[in-house]
C-alpha cells in the first residue's frame, strides 16, 4: 500500500511543513472581554509533528519561519519542550514595529454549550507567510538526512501567494527520495475570504493533490477544497450520512488515482461541548470506520483533527494496517479534546486503552 522508507536510513520519521503561531486563549472567558490569557503554540501542520513525538514517540521536526524577536523565541521555546526538532526554522531579522515581518498570533476561546468556539487570527505578514521557493534546502532534508514522512497542509497553502510553491517544491524533493506525502486539506475561510475563496482555494489544492499520498479532510474539506459533493448532508452537517462520503472517496480517487489512502473525520456539531465523533479511512479499493463515539464531551475541539491525523500517520507508519490507523486517529483525535490548547497531552498507552472500549474510571 505505501512503500515507507526504513527509520534506519532516515534521520527523521516525519517533518511537517507550516505556519506555527502563538495561540492566545481566554479560557472561560471571552476575547473580547477577557484581561488575560494563556499562552500555547500551535499550527494545523506543526500540530501533527509534535502528536508524533510527545503521543507516540517518533523523530519529528519542523519547516517553518519566525521573526528574530522574544516573540519568536517564546514559540520556539514551546516547540523545543514538545520535543520536536528546530534545525529547520528559518529566522528572519526583526524590523522593530513589524512593518517588514512579524509572527503570527492566533486568539481563540473554545465555546461552551450554544456557544461555538471563536478563532481570530492575526497573522498577516508573517514570516512563514513569506516563505518562498528556494528558501529552504529540501534536497539536504529529504536527500542528504532522510525523511520517511512529509505533513503538511491546506491552511500553509492559503497563507499568501507564495506558500503554495514552497509546498510544491517540498513535494517534488519528496517524491524523488521516497517520502511519504501527506495532506490535510484544512479549509479556513477567513484565509481564502480576500484572495479568491473557494475558486481560488480549489485551484490551488487541485494543484498539489496530484502529489499527495495520503490525503485526509474533516466533513466539509473535501469540497470546499476539491469540488466534491457529499451527498446526503444539508448545509449545516446537522446529520452524516457515511454512505455519502464513501461515494465521494470514491469520486476523490478516481480523479486523483495516485491517491493510496483517503481518511476523513465525521464530527456532527450538538453544541459546542457535545460532538458526535467518528472517521472512515479508504485503502486499496477498501473501506475502515473507526468507532463512532456520540455525545463525546469536548474541553477544547482545536486541534482534533490534527490530533486525528497524527495517530492515523502513526498507524500507518507502525502498523501498515488502515483498520488500527483509523482507530487510533480517531482515539487520539477524541482525548485530545478533552484537554486545551492545540497540541495532545495524550500518552499511546491512553490512546490504545480508548481504543480497546476503555472508559473513564479513576486510575491510582
Amino acid at each position: 500500500m505505501l512503500k515507507i522508507k526504513s527509520a534506519e536510513t532516515c534521520t527523521f520519521d516525519e517533518v511537517s511543513l507550516g505556519e506555527v503561531m502563538l495561540r492566545l486563549d481566554p479560557g472561560e472567558g471571552r476575547i473580547h472581554t477577557t484581561r488575560s490569557f494563556r499562552v500555547w503554540e500551535g499550527g494545523g501542520e506543526y500540530n501533527v509533528a509534535r502528536g508524533l513525538r510527545r503521543c507516540f514517540g517518533m523523530r519529528t521536526a519542523v519547516v517553518t519561519a519566525f521573526a528574530e524577536n522574544a516573540v519568536g523565541r517564546l514559540i520556539e521555546d514551546f516547540i523545543l519542550q514538545g520535543g520536536v526538532d528546530t534545525r529547520f526554522i528559518k529566522w528572519i531579522p526583526f524590523d522593530g514595529v513589524g512593518r517588514n515581518v512579524r509572527n503570527g498570533l492566533n486568539f481563540t476561546e473554545r465555546g461552551f454549550g450554544i456557544r461555538g468556539a471563536l478563532g481570530v487570527s492575526d497573522r498577516g505578514n508573517s514570516a512563514t507567510a513569506q516563505m518562498k521557493k528556494g528558501d529552504i534546502d529540501f534536497e539536504n532534508i529529504f536527500g542528504t538526512m532522510g525523511v520517511r514522512w512529509l505533513h503538511t497542509g491546506g491552511i500553509f497553502a492559503a497563507l499568501s501567494d507564495t506558500t503554495a510553491g514552497v509546498i510544491e517544491e517540498a513535494f517534488n524533493a519528496a517524491k524523488k527520495h521516497g517520502t511519504i506525502i501527506s495532506y490535510d486539506l484544512n479549509y479556513r475561510p477567513s484565509l481564502w475570504k480576500s484572495i479568491g475563496g473557494k475558486d481560488a482555494a480549489q485551484k490551488v489544492n487541485r494543484q498539489l493533490a496530484k502529489y499527495v499520498d495520503v490525503m485526509i479532510g474533516n466533513e466539509e474539506d473535501f469540497t470546499a477544497c476539491l469540488g466534491f459533493k457529499v451527498e446526503g448532508v444539508d448545509e449545516g452537517l446537522s446529520a452524516l450520512d457515511t454512505a455519502g462520503y464513501k461515494k465521494m472517496i470514491d469520486d476523490v480517487v478516481k480523479e486523483f488515482p495516485d491517491i493510496k489512502v483517503v481518511a476523513t473525520t465525521l464530527r456532527t456539531v450538538k453544541s459546542a461541548s457535545v460532538n458526535d465523533w467518528g472517521a472512515i479511512c479508504w485503502a486499496e479499493g477498501k473501506f475502515y470506520e473507526a468507532q463512532h463515539r456520540e455525545n463525546l464531551e469536548i474541553m477544547d475541539r482545536v486541534g482534533g483533527g490534527d490530533s486525528f491525523a497524527s495517530g492515523l500517520i502513526y498507524g500507518l507508519m507502525t502498523k501498515g494496517d488502515p483498520a488500527y490507523a483509523v482507530e487510533c486517529g480517531a482515539a487520539h483525535g477524541a482525548l485530545a479534546m478533552t484537554t486545551p490548547g492545540d497540541t495532545s497531552m495524550a500518552t499511546l498507552a491512553e490512546v490504545e486503552k480508548i481504543m480497546k472500549g476503555g472508559g473513564a474510571r479513576v486510575e491510582r
